[in-house]
């Protein structure tokens, strides 16, 4: 299981490689959240969002030999992006398997890193069998898109980044909202923030409709989502919490947050017109949260990462133009 060694031994691997993305403000978003609103623009990383930091810290952590045969990974996009540029990085080859109705640019971004992209019907496909199944016939490591130790560990780097620009900015208090899939950013932030800035809770934050992690936390228990297995926020849609994640999102993690695509794209084109940045809709869920909830917080500050800005421009003109300031 991931902690903070791996996270730092993580942190010695990714050196060099990876952006050090800062913490962004602005006093228009501050005064819509009536409290100090700082942002983690993870849609500034190699690829598009923080993906980039599990992928590579998984695929550098492979035995050479190993490596070299390739990985494989599934993932309806920016996973997929990270494990194709940090194989093509390492000059091994990758597999990718990805949802026919997958965003076309997160598709097409994938096969221009070269990788080889397989495409699966999610109504009636398990990328799970068609992973395993590849990876067993082609001698290929699978690298799953967040119940991976080494993965969690990439992922907690950028907790590591939070926790000492959260100190830079003399902020030692405030909830750290993490847009949240299967938990693989939230759970090694959280790991991260336990160790280095412990003042700071991780709270994961998700759609309306794939709450699973907030209704997992109420219960106690992993619980699934019924609904389809696509949304606006496709990049953080998952069936469950992972086996590996919940654990360590139960014992750290304040309680879940649950958006509406409203304040998701809403949220999108403030974070464009106000800081000047491109988010995909699961990317912007955590300052959606953050401006649009503030009853649920406490504080005099909040910390909202956005994870990702692999988005379409059509939904991004749907976005611009609905909510436009």
């Amino acid at each position: 299981m991931s902690d903070i060694s791996m996270i730092e031994a993580a942190a010695g691997r990714l050196s060099g490689h990876v952006r050090h993305t800062p913490l962004l403000t602005s006093p228009f978003l501050d005064e819509i959240a009536g409290r100090r609103v700082l942002v983690k623009p993870e849609c500034l990383q190699h690829t598009g969002s923080f993906k980039f930091r599990g992928a590579w810290s998984a695929v550098s952590a492979l035995p050479e030999a190993v490596r070299a045969r390739g990985v494989i990974a599934y993932s309806s996009g920016n996973h997929a992006q990270g494990v194709a540029w940090a194989a093509r990085q390492h000059g091994v080859p990758a597999v990718i398997i990805m949802p026919k109705d997958a965003p076309r640019l997160k598709i097409a971004n994938t096969r221009a890193l070269g990788a080889e992209v397989v495409l699966y019907d999610r109504g009636t496909e398990s990328r799970e069998e068609i992973g395993e199944a590849l990876a067993s016939a082609r001698g290929l490591s699978l690298i799953r898109p967040y119940d991976e130790s080494l993965v969690i560990a990439g992922q907690g780097t950028c907790g590591l980044e939070i926790a000492a620009q959260a100190d830079d900015a003399g902020v030692h208090e405030a909830d750290v909202l993490v847009c949240c899939g299967g938990g693989g950013l939230t759970s090694g932030i959280a790991l991260a923030l336990e160790a280095r800035a412990p003042g700071l809770r991780a709270r994961p934050v998700e759609p309306e409709g794939f709450d699973d992690t907030a209704r997992s936390l109420a219960g106690g228990q992993i619980l699934r989502n019924t609904g389809p297995e696509s949304g606006l926020c496709d990049a953080i849609v998952t069936p469950q919490p992972g086996a590996l994640t919940f654990p360590v999102m139960a014992r750290l993690c304040g309680p879940g947050l649950v958006v509406s695509d409203d304040q998701v794209l809403h949220a999108m084109a403030l974070a464009f017109a106000r800081l000047k940045l491109v988010l995909e809709p699961g990317g912007a869920v955590a300052l959606a949260a953050a401006l649009f909830q503030p009853e649920a917080m406490e504080g005099a500050a909040v910390i909202a990462v956005a994870s990702g800005g692999n988005v379409d421009a059509a939904l991004f003109t749907r976005a611009l133009e609905r909510f436009a300031p």
